[in-house]
């Protein structure tokens, strides 16, 4: 058996329209994201942490952003898609951390819900699906609240 490993960034500025999305999981409706898609940062982070740990490229060069096809799309759905071309290059998800990183944003009201999406997005068990949130108490971008960003390490068995 393999294991693979990858690693996956997302990082978004607030709008002043829409929704703030967390896996899917709407966390915060007096502002949005500023994306083509939907947004989903963490739904992102996740989505390059596999195909980066099945050697399948990025979010970017399957989904560009400058074709307009992706405008508004669903990033659990694109998700969805990842996972299946995961699953066709012989690999299974085994386990996944994610880290949501927001001054304001709060993600303990959303943990478990998050989770649960992530996990049947997966197919695998609540269990092996962690997620984290911490600030950055200030310092950049993430820490005057003008966006926020997600980390996420994925492991793959095939």
């Amino acid at each position: 058996m393999t294991t693979r490993v990858g690693w996956g960034f997302d990082a978004h500025r607030f709008s002043t329209t829409g929704t703030v999305l967390l896996a899917g999981i709407m966390a915060d409706s007096s502002r949005g994201i500023t994306a083509t898609s939907d947004g989903d940062v963490p739904a992102h982070a996740v989505a390059d942490a596999l195909l980066g740990a099945a050697a399948l490229g990025d979010l970017g060069t399957l989904f560009p952003s400058s074709d307009p096809a992706w405008a508004g799309a669903d990033s659990m759905a694109l998700l969805d898609d990842v996972v299946g071309r995961v699953i066709a290059a012989g690999y299974r998800v085994a386990s996944l951390d994610l880290t949501i990183i927001a001054e304001t944003v709060r993600v303990a009201p959303f943990r478990e819900a998050i989770r649960e999406a992530l996990a049947g997005r997966l197919g695998v068990d609540f269990a092996a699906v962690s997620v984290k949130a911490t600030t950055t108490d200030g310092m950049g971008f993430l820490g005057a609240d003008e966006g926020l960003a997600a980390v996420a390490v994925a492991v793959l068995e095939g």
